[in-house]
């Protein structure tokens, strides 16, 4: 017979909650969503052909914040009500954007916002850099700066990254359970009862995004925009607790494993903007330049382009596990070069694909 501790019994009940809640409530949105015509609509910069309900995220986020405030003790996490500001806050501009769209410069002023609530009231806050350059301890701004960035930046990469079906879900899931299953060793309970209750609501949210047909919805900026939030405070908050050399499972060049971690979201939003940047571009201009688009125009599914991305983030996962002990410095050179060939191969595929298929159309129409 399995016995659960009191705290098995609350991580489960609360992802088991949080996805039936999200499950619940879908169907609904979905309802509702048609009949008000809140929909994305198909356009040049969009993978999907129909018109498809765009706020998943509502669920999901609902399903989140009510399996948390049901299972865990809010007294023992006081950060958690500044988590829950910044994320409320973020939940509204995601709302309006996927309503009505506002301007990138106002999204990244709200984004900026949420992240000064954590940095400066809840007190999460990067405050080590683990040598890299040198650099161990930092000081006071240079902390708020850098976590700023952080939170901005990681925020953006799964907003980003959310073209496909499944996609930016997925990768959370992951990254949000290799996060949790390190928590729950060392026993930093609280933080593995966010990614769970997290995780439920991504399954659920999944169930209908991937394989829904009369009920299909996507996360839209409200669902990306909170999953990148909450990673990236979990994410800062795996370093911190790092810095602790006489922890369980310490690792060292933690910051190294945290970024694997976020490969995928983190290493194709550096590229495209790069990319946009090189040709004179706006970075927050829309384009089919990400890592997924190629995959579509070598042939593969939105299912299968998923499955493939997922792997590749486990790889990367994989190896910064087998690199822990190496300096950060070296540890982020490997992954970056895994990056760029990972990258190139690709867009070489891709290419290739593309090429051969304008052949055969041109010489289906000299023929006719």
């Amino acid at each position: 017979m399995i016995h659960f501790s009191s705290i098995d019994l609350r991580i489960m009940l609360c992802f088991i909650f949080a996805a039936g809640i999200t499950f619940f409530l879908i169907p609904s949105i979905v309802e509702i969503a048609r009949k008000k015509s809140l929909v994305a609509e198909p356009d040049k910069r969009t993978s999907h052909t129909k018109s498809i309900p765009n706020l998943g995220g509502i669920a999901i986020f609902i399903g989140f914040i009510i399996s948390y405030l049901l299972f865990s003790k809010i007294s023992y996490f006081p950060s958690f009500q500044y988590i829950l500001a910044g994320g409320f806050i973020l939940f509204f501009i995601g709302f309006k954007d996927d309503l009505t769209h506002i301007s990138p410069y106002k999204k990244f002023l709200g984004q900026l916002i949420a992240a000064w609530i954590i940095v400066s009231l809840g007190d999460i806050r990067i405050t080590n850099l683990y040598g890299f350059f040198g650099i161990s301890q930092v000081n006071e701004s240079f902390s708020y700066l850098i976590t700023l960035t952080a939170i901005v930046g990681i925020t953006n990469c799964f907003n980003l990254i959310d073209g496909i079906d499944g996609l930016s879900a997925g990768l959370g899931v992951l990254a949000l359970f290799v996060f949790g299953t390190w928590f729950y060793l060392v026993g930093d309970y609280y933080w593995v009862l966010l990614a769970a209750a997290l995780i439920g609501s991504l399954l659920s949210f999944l169930i209908f995004n991937v394989f829904g047909k009369a009920n299909k919805i996507f996360m839209g900026d409200t669902g990306s925009l909170t999953l990148g939030f909450i990673v990236s405070l979990i994410a800062i908050h795996f370093n911190e607790m790092n810095i602790n050399s006489a922890i369980p499972y310490h690792i060292q060049s933690a910051p190294t494993v945290s970024i694997a971690i976020l490969m995928i979201p983190i290493f194709d939003t550096l590229r495209v903007i790069l990319y946009r940047l090189v040709r004179h571009r706006s970075p927050f201009e829309a384009d089919k330049t990400h890592i997924h688009h190629y995959l579509l125009n070598m042939g593969f599914s939105h299912l299968q382009s998923t499955i493939i991305l997922l792997g590749i983030s486990l790889f990367f996962i994989l190896i910064a596990f087998l690199i822990k002990d190496l300096s950060v410095l070296r540890g982020l050179i490997i992954l970056f070069a895994l990056g760029v060939v990972k990258t190139y191969v690709a867009v070489y595929l891709a290419d290739k694909k593309l090429k051969k298929n304008v052949t055969r159309d041109t010489d289906k129409q000299s023929k006719a």
